[in-house]
């Protein structure tokens, strides 16, 4: 028996980076390569850039976060990205969900650790 969840985990971490790169937008907006280092920070979440990227344009796409240019001053111009009032109104609604579901199965897997 091993302790890999193979695959699973892996979709895992995908299902839930929308909430997690709303989240982290929420306080301030933030570059992408700012994000992706955010993200690989935390082992639970640990995401390539080739995952993080696609999704914020699949966001911008869907009017949730807005995507604007700003000088750096430390090198070329970097893309930064913001919620929008409908990404903060998704943001909401997808973190109570996360709580009701997280909730369920803490109850559930209570012991299983």
């Amino acid at each position: 028996m091993t302790n890999d969840p193979g695959p699973w985990g892996s979709q895992l971490r995908k299902g839930v980076l929308e909430l997690a790169v709303l989240g982290l937008l929420e306080s301030e907006s933030r570059y992408g390569s700012s994000l992706v280092d955010e993200l690989a920070g935390r082992p639970g979440l640990a995401l390539t850039a080739g995952t993080v990227y696609p999704l914020l344009a699949r966001l911008a796409k869907a009017g949730l976060v807005s995507a604007t240019w700003q000088e750096s001053p430390v090198g070329p111009p970097r893309k930064y990205y913001a919620l929008t009032d409908a990404g903060r109104a998704r943001l909401r609604a997808m973190a109570r969900e996360f709580a009701a579901v997280a909730a369920a199965l803490e109850d559930i897997l209570k012991g299983v650790r």
